[in-house]
């Protein structure tokens, strides 16, 4: 059976589980079930070498070692400017119950349009995939080319020791008006914060945030969202920033 039959069967099994998700059994296994998506390896320099499954990328090894793969982080702000965070579900198997972005994944090896290299088009399209099941955005109302990739970021967390994240992140930035419909077993929560806001809500969490979401926070994002109307000038396209 090929990958991408394999990708196919369990995008249809997925399909079946999103309309509810009361079932804490359920939720767990589509988790499971995602684990077996093959994520795209790659070297410091973002080249790809190749292919490893969801669940191989993200176990840290005895050295204490993950695997590098390609990743995204979708920052999504509505039309006026303010910025959604959403609440990962208890149900994660990395991270669970933290804050975070909008959408945080991986274009898929499986899926040949998302291996597309070219503008960051595989990205985009993964991004456009993901909204749409984490938060059921509309595909119509998140085109690939309505995504603003500004820059990619390398980054590493052991995370609980047994998972954890080793990634070249994509960042895209969307501002745009969107329907939500959060799929519970990804998102338990979702809201928007205004950037005047931002310090007091991020204090006020009763729960952690993700170590990619604090190392942008800590480091760029203030900076990028000052400048929502003029973010070309701050694209950083040829360069992978390491903090």
């Amino acid at each position: 059976m090929s990958l991408l039959t394999r990708f196919r069967g369990l995008s249809s099994i997925l399909q079946q589980f999103k309309v509810s998700y009361s079932s804490a059994a359920t939720a767990a296994k589509l988790q499971e079930l995602a684990l077996e998506e093959n994520c795209i390896l790659v070297n410091e320099n973002d080249q790809s070498l190749g292919n490893a499954s969801k669940r191989d990328c993200h176990r840290v090894d005895d050295k204490g070692n993950i695997r590098l793969h390609r990743a995204f982080s979708v920052f999504l702000f509505n039309s006026k400017g303010e910025m959604l965070l959403q609440r990962r579900s208890t149900h994660k198997i990395t991270f669970p119950d933290c804050y975070t972005n909008a959408c945080c994944s991986h274009p898929l090896h499986d899926i040949e349009g998302e291996r597309e290299e070219l503008n960051a088009l595989g990205i985009r399209r993964a991004a456009q995939r993901r909204l749409n099941y984490e938060l059921g955005i509309p595909l119509s109302q998140v085109r690939p080319e309505n995504f603003h990739y500004l820059t990619r970021i390398h980054y590493a967390d052991k995370g609980d020791g047994v998972w954890g994240e080793h990634e070249i992140d994509y960042i895209l930035f969307l501002q745009k008006d969107v329907e939500l419909k959060p799929n519970e077993s990804e998102v338990s929560e979702v809201r928007y914060i205004r950037r005047d806001q931002l310090d007091a809500q991020i204090s006020g969490l009763n729960a952690p945030l993700t170590p990619w979401f604090r190392l942008i926070l800590n480091h760029r994002l203030k900076l990028w969202w000052d400048n929502l109307h003029r973010l070309k000038k701050f694209q950083n396209l040829n360069e992978i920033e390491r903090f």
